[in-house]
Parts: C-alpha cells; structure tokens; sequence
C-alpha cells in the first residue's frame, strides 16, 4: 500500500493539463463518465466567461486501469486545451492587481507576467476536479458521500437551512439551479446582480459549503499538527485560486457564544435518534456544531465546510497598475474572465475534499486491494461498535 498522492501539471493556454493519482487500491471499478460530468459542472453557473465556450473537458486516462478497473499503479490523465495559444498570446506590459502577477514576477525574476499567469491560473483546477472525481470513487463504494452547494453571492445569502429544507431534492434542486443553490428564491436576486456587475466592468464573489456525509469517526490525527484533518482540508480549501477563508460547522460564530453553545453533547443513541454518529457505537451527539470535526478527528457526523472566494480580480474596469518598463501608471491589462465562479469553486471544493478524505481513509483502513480495504474497514466497526 502506498500513501494517496497527486500531482498536476499544465499552463492555462498550453496543450494540456496533466494529472497523476497515486495509491488507489488495485480493484476499484472507474467510471470515468462520472468524472466527465464533474468536469461539466466545474464549467457551468452564470456568470463564466467566454473561455467556457471553447473548453470541452474530457478525461483522457493513460494509465492505472485494466477494463476499466484499477491495478493498484499511478492514474495518468490528460484534459487537453482547445485553446492551445500560449506561444502566441502577448507579453502583458504590467502586473495586475489581486493575481500572482507581481509576487510571481518578483520571485522568479520575470519581466513576463505570462510566464507566472499561465500556471497561477484556475484553469488548473480542471485537473484538481478530475483527481477528485476519481478520489470519490473510493469513497463513494463505502457509502460516504459529498455535495456541495452556494449559499451566498454577492453579499446576498441563500436561507440558512437550505440544505436541510431540501432533503432528498437536493440534487435536483441543485442541477436545475444556475448557481448550483438549493434556495430558489434566491435565483432572480443572484442573476440581477451578476448581470449588473458584468454590465459596471466588475465582479463577485461569494460563500459555498461542502457536506460530506457518511464518514467514520477517527479520520486524521490529533497526534501530528499537520495530520490534524481540519488543517488538511482547510489547507485544500485555500489551494484552490480566490479562496479567502474557511470554517467547519459554527466557525467563526463559535467566538461569540458561550461553551455550553458551541459544544456537542455526547448521548445515548436512543437520545439523539437524528444523530448520525450513533450508527458507529453506543454514542450519539445531541447536535452537530462542531462540523464533523474534533480534535483533529472526524466525529462521525457530517463534516460541514463553508469557503469565502473573494471577486475574481481581472476586472474590465481596471485598477491602477505599473508599466514594467517605463514605471508609467497605467491601467492594468484585461485577460478574458468570468463575473462569477463561485459555483465552479464550489465544484473545485468538492474535489480537494475528496482527496484529502481519500487520503485520511486509506491512511487509517488501506490495503493494497480494496478487498483488503474492505476487510480492514468491516474488522474497525466490529471493534469501535464495542467501545
């Protein structure tokens, strides 16, 4: 058995994006139109820009499976680029505000902007959303499952319990929704406001959660900072390009309530009969405040992650920037972009879950095999159900 590893590789305007998934058991039956329909909706919600209408993504795997099953080496993929100009494309004169532009040129020694843009930009996280589809997989044969949906956009929030008051639509709500939401009444709103930062030149930006339902308690570490599985997932979260901000279940309201509101009262089964942890053993939690995480440690409970993704910065009505060469004020070069893409953020959310929840189950159930991941697992709930 090895540990879940991945790597990416590709510029936004090269010939393709590349992508390696190391350590899925051997056994695991792919299905890659399943990955195929997680890359469409990374391309969908209102607001995309034009590159949109050019990108057809379409996993080509390489490697690692046999009959569509997988034998235990590395995954290879390509998405390739239609878009495949960057030999052609300008040099930009100047730097642009809110990009790696700058930092990138000044730690690399650039006087080319592209030279950083073409990798800081999220047309990588084509490929992150590919891993994670084949990632979910492994989850998903062990009955964990992951959504996510937006839940605000533009300073306008969706209604608090939107993912509750959904129930059993949520996956309809959310593939008939422009914005990937499940409060409808929150549609017109949000498309008035998309539509009239595209007409002023600017952007927005907005909240989505991701819930993952499903998993055993005892994920992650509290031994090891960096195995605490917060961190890990928080760490993932922000990898991706825009995000601002992360918080599991109450997050930041935590700080303002008293413990005996923030903590998670630990019952007997029969007490807390909507309690997902009681499946695992003789303990219940009364509420889930906590998000599914404590100590480092999923509890049991559904893990729950809200992400801020701040505007996009490349704005038509530019900011002030500098000219490389003359120091001239200028304003600052355009590159084709979206109003919006929070709800293809909230896809991207989905995929780094996926990976690093991928990562923590094998780390603590792995085999070589899934059958032997299989037994592993079976063998844990027959302990922790006696605990």
């Amino acid at each position: 058995m090895s540990e879940l590893r991945w790597v990416t590789a590709g510029e936004s305007h090269g010939r393709a994006l590349t992508g390696i998934l190391e350590g899925l058991p051997a056994g695991l039956a792919i299905d890659l139109a399943r990955v195929d329909a997680e890359l469409a909706r990374r391309q969908g919600g209102h607001g995309r820009g034009g590159r949109m209408k050019i990108e057809q993504d379409r996993i080509e795997l390489l490697s690692g499976t046999r009959a569509g099953v997988t034998l235990g080496s590395p995954l290879a993929f390509t998405l390739v680029n239609q878009d495949h100009t960057i030999e052609r494309l300008p040099v930009p004169s100047n730097p642009r505000p809110g990009h790696a532009d700058l930092a990138g040129c000044q730690k690399y020694g650039h006087r080319d902007p592209r030279a950083v843009l073409e990798r800081a930009s999220a047309r990588e996280t084509a490929a992150r959303v590919a891993l994670g589809g084949l990632a979910r997989q492994l989850l998903e044969a062990f009955e964990i499952e992951l959504f996510a949906h937006v839940v605000e956009l533009g300073g306008l929030a969706a209604r608090a319990d939107a993912f509750e008051a959904a129930g059993e639509r949520r996956g309809a709500l959310r593939a008939r929704s422009d914005f990937y939401a499940l409060d409808p009444e929150v549609e017109a709103p949000w498309r008035s406001r998309v539509d009239a930062a595209r007409a002023a030149g600017d952007t927005l930006g907005g909240l989505f959660e991701v819930r993952v339902t499903g998993l055993p308690p005892g994920l992650g570490s509290y031994a090891n900072p960096y195995e605490r599985l917060g961190a890990r997932l928080a760490a993932a979260l922000l990898s991706i390009p825009a995000m601002k901000g992360v918080e599991f279940g109450l997050g930041f309201e935590s700080a303002r309530r008293p413990g005996t509101e923030v903590h998670d009262a630990l019952v007997p089964p029969a007490q807390a009969p909507h309690s997902a942890s009681a499946r695992w053993g003789r303990f219940a939690r009364a509420t889930n405040r906590a998000g599914g995480l404590e100590g480092g440690l999923t509890t049991g409970e559904a893990l729950v992650a809200r992400v801020a993704m701040k505007p996009i910065p490349s704005l038509r009505a530019a900011l002030p920037s500098l000219e490389f060469g003359s120091g001239a004020e200028v304003a600052a070069s355009y590159q084709r972009s979206d109003v919006t893409s929070v709800p293809a953020a909230s896809v991207v959310g989905e995929a780094v879950v996926a990976l690093e929840l991928a990562a923590a189950f094998l780390a603590k159930f792995g085999g070589d095999s899934l059958e032997a991941v299989r037994a592993s697992f079976a063998a844990w709930r027959t302990r922790v159900a006696e605990l």
